[in-house]
């Protein structure tokens, strides 16, 4: 059976090529993912950054196993019970509605992003760390073209991004950033520089630990050095699913993505199978603006990382000097739980993931952006790639509908047939007039190609 070939995708031109390169320098796919994650935080800030959290899932292929890891971020409290100020509320207008998020130094949980992509290089990589790290920091050292499509993100999540020090950077001048035009953070060259030389030690327990203490609490947050010391990258369950003959690994996300896959009908032929998926895609929950972004990398040798990341919308909170904004993830009030204490990893949407094939090789490495979105982008693609015959590209690219209660949400161009099963069986249907990045923004490398969302201005390198 045909293998997948080498390749890298992602939501920015730069962080692909970034992962390309390191894949051609003799990295692993660990090597190229990290770089090309670093490389998000330079070129994708208005998706993730090294302020966020996120997870990774690893395919070996030489012993078919496959490991998720859990570096999203966590709820500050370990060093006393500091009360923290009120948080910042925010308008941000995502599908013609307004949303009310929270940013601000209060809705700083503990990063894990420096941490995380440290673990994923330590198991899998064989390049030296600074020679991972490199590419992101001469990124930093120019700036890099805002893509349109970040630019629409940007023009969504204005009263957060451009809020505080950001306005400097997002907003120069008063008018947001267009698409085209250069993107550039001054000191977070500075902040790569010493990852690449003193390694993700430096935001926990190092010099940046220390000012990240210092700005949050100033802020208003809480985060203290006991916070920032005791926080571990933790290996999380695989949950598996059978699909159309393959099997599909993933952690278990809030959205439930792989027991949903398991619970897809066995007849998938279109167009009568659209309520089946339908009724199984249903979200009941809250349609967040989900800031995340995702980089899915296959090596030579055929293994696979795919690592999502995020900074929620971000705080405005900004590490001095270093061009780092911190995330709001304690602002998204639908990740919060009574089963939150200190020291707690908090709940994601995000599943990177794996398909393997009959033949136990890697067929699909996956993963998207989009929040409650996620789910959807994922579960389309796998049935355009899986089931319905189509290339990585096509299946990403072509129009996906997403279920919010009795209401199905349709891009332009959904098939006109799937629309008319689903009106007869009941369902609201609301059309949007063209495709949107509300819905998703995945990539993947696998054994039909690879691709980056156009909704989200995504690319597919394959080496």
């Amino acid at each position: 059976m045909k293998s997948v070939a080498a390749g890298v995708a992602a939501s920015h031109p730069a962080t692909a090529r970034t992962g390309l390169r390191v894949l051609q320098s003799g990295g692993t796919a660990a090597d190229a993912a990290v770089a090309a994650v670093l490389a998000c935080c330079v070129s994708e800030t208005v998706y993730t950054g090294l302020g966020g959290g996120g997870f990774a899932t690893f395919f070996e292929a030489a012993t078919q196993e496959v490991t998720c890891l859990d570096f999203f971020v966590a709820v500050p409290g370990l060093d006393d019970d500091r009360k923290p100020s009120p948080m910042v509320a925010v308008d941000v207008f995502f599908g013609g509605l307004p949303q009310i998020y929270s940013i601000g130094g209060a809705s700083v949980a503990v990063p894990g992003v420096p941490a995380g992509l440290g673990e994923v290089h330590r198991r899998w990589g064989k390049l030296p760390w600074p020679d991972v790290v490199a590419p992101a920091a001469g990124l930093a050292r120019t700036g890099v073209l805002l893509p349109d499509a970040h630019a629409r993100t940007l023009e969504s999540c204005a009263p957060a991004l451009a809020y505080g020090d950001g306005a400097a950077l997002y907003q120069p001048g008063g008018r947001l950033l267009q698409g085209d035009e250069l993107l550039f953070l001054p000191g977070l060259a500075t902040a790569m520089d010493a990852l690449a030389v003193d390694g993700p030690e430096i935001f926990y327990t190092g010099e940046y630990g220390k000012l990240l203490v210092e700005t949050v609490r100033a802020a208003g947050g809480t985060i203290g050095p006991a916070d920032l010391a005791s926080y571990r990258v933790e290996s999380v369950g695989v949950a598996h699913a059978t699909f159309a003959g393959h099997q599909v690994h993933a952690r278990h996300d809030l959205n439930r993505t792989i027991d949903t896959i398991a619970a897809l009908p066995s007849d998938l032929s279109r167009p009568s199978r659209a309520p089946a998926v339908a009724t199984a895609l249903i979200n009941r929950g809250q349609q967040r603006l989900g800031d995340t972004t995702n980089v899915s990398v296959v090596d030579a040798e055929g293994n696979a990382c795919v690592i999502t990341t995020t900074l929620g919308l971000g705080a405005g909170v900004w590490l001095p000097g270093l061009g780092v904004n911190l995330n709001s993830m304690l602002g998204e009030g639908e990740l919060l739980t009574d089963e939150l204490a200190p020291g707690r990893r908090m709940s994601s949407y995000m599943c990177p993931l794996v398909v393997t094939a009959p033949d136990g090789g890697l067929a699909v490495a996956a993963g998207s952006a989009g929040a409650s979105r996620i789910r959807t982008a994922l579960v389309d693609t796998l049935l355009g790639v899986l089931v319905d015959g189509l290339s990585v590209p096509e299946a990403i690219a072509r129009p996906r509908f997403h279920v919010v209660g009795d209401t199905v949400h349709a891009e332009a161009g959904c098939p006109p047939g799937e629309l008319a099963e689903l009106a007869a069986a009941g369902w609201q249907i609301v059309e949007w007039p063209d495709i949107d990045h509300y819905f998703g923004g995945v990539t993947a490398v696998g054994r039909a190609g690879a691709a980056g969302d156009p909704r989200r201005g995504g690319v597919g390198l394959l080496l």
